[in-house]
């Protein structure tokens, strides 16, 4: 471990092109997460590839910059990209309704800024007890990014390694959307006992950089969840035999994914309510953390070293003022309605400041990538919904209502959590908790404002709500917003007069309990290192089948790649790059999905070089081949 800063001397932390790059970084993949998680129904954190550009940049190019600096830019591009999470799983839901037409500036801005505020300010008070003094909270994330600035030295090949993924990923992306030269999906359908069968695989770089990211286990999950909905359930609950599902046949394919995604939405609600059960501890023991700690904030009179110092609280309690009043205006704003916007004034304050203890307490036993974050969002739909038609409000009073208190509440714990892995690699490299935070804030506010442009652009290029304006190749894809989609539908039963189809939501229920049954028999004789999780099976059951096939792929990369034989430094290093190299294959192909839809958005004819056939289709499966080998290849231990 590398000498960290002192305590005391001056050192340079904040300076203007550190707050430049973390602005630039965390708007790029800020872009990139609105697009992953609309795509798949998730996102990666952006801390180790933010700080490996800003080691390239600051050290590799300019040759300056201290591990400070470094990590000031990976503070404010990870808490720019948060954001991404907390919106894409409400927002979208209001257009999907039918409460919106199109996305509103005004609006998704301020839930954005005030639920990142939020998460930023009530996570303050919380560093030192579960940051700095508890120590079987390791929030995982946090120390990778330390031990990468440590090894700043290496930042130049990283950076390339990044940088080479994303032009590559991005260029496969224009040739399948823009060109067609590549083909999207590889679909086939095959008969098993006399029953026709449909299995596809899609061609994205960055879905199988997101299996290889989330590991084995998880990609698994997800694919097992697509195997059930369209392997097993499919067939028999819709009552179709896929005969004739093809690339050419679209509207079969919409009947029957359209279906499907209600068992997700049951398992996803069990998964939701779960999560919350076993991390009922976990919430006590944060809860009380949090309220030791303002006590602490309250009382401390001995002057901090410049390590320890957090930001004033003369600036917190402005700061949490000023945007619970503007909280206020918001809700009244959108819903004309004073007395609903008191009500979910007061909900979103109550369930922001739970959520973010529980976030901070969970995140830093498990990791920011197993935070049950759908889960809280579903609790917090369901409460609020709960108070709001309690008090007799229902239809489109009630949903923006409801929707808005959740989006403020998502964003708001999903900004915790990657501030705890923030602030614990800033306690590891010596940095000033104060500049941290308020780089946070800095982060947020200015990531906040890209969020609806590019919620618009992707919207009205591919389209979120559905699929039926694509042309029958289906060359692209519709933008699949499984979350959103998941409080759409039950904003419909809750407060409209939708028809939510029962018996698949019962189907998925029963099989989201079936899953934790299971998952509690491997865990408690045998303490298996395979889990069950819910949620991610959850998400493979609502996404179609080509995603989840796309998603295992990058999970056995990443096994593979760990196989040969190695020490665990060697071991450590060839993931680090593999982690770096998917990264770039997801920021690559999101920021040219973003571009194609400029055209898209505005009807231009795009160019078409090749016709659907197996030359397009072997000229697909060369490239990706060549993309899995690359990934394996550069992950492989090296031993120096």
């Amino acid at each position: 471990m590398t000498d960290t800063p002192s305590s005391t001397s001056p050192v340079a932390e904040v300076t203007v092109i550190a707050l430049v790059l973390g602005v630039l970084v965390g708007l790029v993949m800020s872009v990139a997460n609105v697009y992953l998680g609309l795509f798949v129904g998730m996102t990666v954190s952006a801390s180790i590839p933010a700080a490996v550009i800003s080691m390239g940049i600051l050290r590799g190019v300019l040759r300056r910059g201290t591990i400070l600096e470094n990590n000031i830019v990976q503070t404010i591009a990870s808490a720019g990209e948060s954001l991404a999470a907390g919106i894409i799983f409400t927002i979208p839901a209001l257009v999907i309704t039918g409460v919106w037409t199109d996305f509103d500036f005004l609006v998704t801005t301020l839930v954005a800024i005030t639920g990142g505020l939020l998460g930023v300010l009530f996570m303050i008070p919380l560093r030192k007890p579960m940051i700095v003094e508890d120590k079987d909270l390791i929030y995982p994330e946090g120390v990778a990014c330390a031990r990468v600035l440590e090894a700043g030295e290496k930042g130049g090949s990283g950076m390339k390694l990044v940088f080479g993924a994303l032009g590559i990923a991005a260029l496969i992306k224009l040739c399948t959307d823009a060109f067609s030269l590549l083909q999207g999906k590889l679909a086939f359908a095959f008969t098993l006992g006399g029953t026709r069968f449909y299995t596809a695989l899609m061609a994205a770089p960055a879905l199988i950089g997101v299996g290889y990211i989330v590991g084995i286990n998880i990609a698994v999950l997800v694919f097992a969840g697509g195997a059930i909905s369209w392997l097993f359930v499919g067939p028999v609950l819709i009552g179709t035999s896929y005969d004739g599902l093809s690339l050419a046949d679209p509207e079969l394919y919409s009947h029957v994914k359209s279906h499907l995604r209600f068992l997700g939405v049951g398992a996803m609600i069990v998964g939701g309510l779960w999560s919350i059960i076993m991390i009922r501890k976990g919430i006590v023991q944060g809860i009380r953390e949090t309220v030791s700690s303002y006590k602490q904030s309250v009382h401390g009179d001995r002057a901090p070293a410049r390590v320890e110092t957090d930001m004033d609280r003369k600036s917190i309690l402005l700061l949490l003022s000023a945007t619970m009043l503007i909280v206020l205006w918001l809700y009244n704003h959108v819903t004309d309605n004073f007395g609903v916007s008191v009500l979910a004034t007061g909900l979103m304050i109550v369930c922001s400041f739970f959520f973010v203890a529980v976030a901070a307490y969970i995140v830093g036993l498990v990791g920011s990538s197993n935070s049950p974050v759908s889960g809280m969002t579903i609790c917090s739909v369901l409460i609020t919904s709960g108070f709001i038609a309690l008090f007799g409000y229902s239809g489109d009073l009630a949903i923006l209502a409801t929707l808005a208190v959740a989006g403020v509440v998502c964003c708001a714990t999903c900004t915790s959590g990657d501030v705890c892995q923030d602030l614990k690699t800033g306690s590891l490299v010596g940095a000033t908790p104060y500049r941290q935070q308020w780089a946070e804030v800095l982060g947020v506010v200015t990531a906040a404002f890209v969020m609806q442009p590019v919620l618009k652009l992707l919207h009205n290029g591919y389209g979120i709500t559905t699929d039926a304006h694509l042309p029958p190749n289906l060359k692209g894809h519709v933008l699949e917003a499984p979350q959103a989609k998941l409080f759409a539908s039950l904003m419909d039963g809750f407060f409209k007069d939708g028809q939510l189809p029962v018996g698949l939501i019962a189907t998925g229920i029963v099989i989201g309990l079936a899953i934790i049954v299971v998952d509690q028999l491997l865990l408690k004789p045998r303490r298996s290192a395979f889990r069950l999780h819910v949620m991610p099976v959850a998400v493979g059951m609502y996404l179609p089948f080509e995603m989840s096939t796309a998603i295992v792929a990058g999970g056995l990369l990443a096994w593979l790649a760990s196989r040969p034989a190695g020490s665990k430094a060697a071991k450590d290093a060839g993931y680090g790059r593999g982690v770096l190299l998917a990264s770039g294959l997801i920021a690559g192909e999101a920021i040219a999905g973003v571009l194609i839809a400029i055209p898209k958005a505005n009807e231009v004819e795009l160019w078409e070089f090749l016709s659907p056939g197996p030359l397009m289709v072997g000229l697909t499966i060369l490239v990706i081949s060549g993309i899995c080998f690359w990934l394996v290849k550069a992950s492989l231990p090296r031993e120096e």
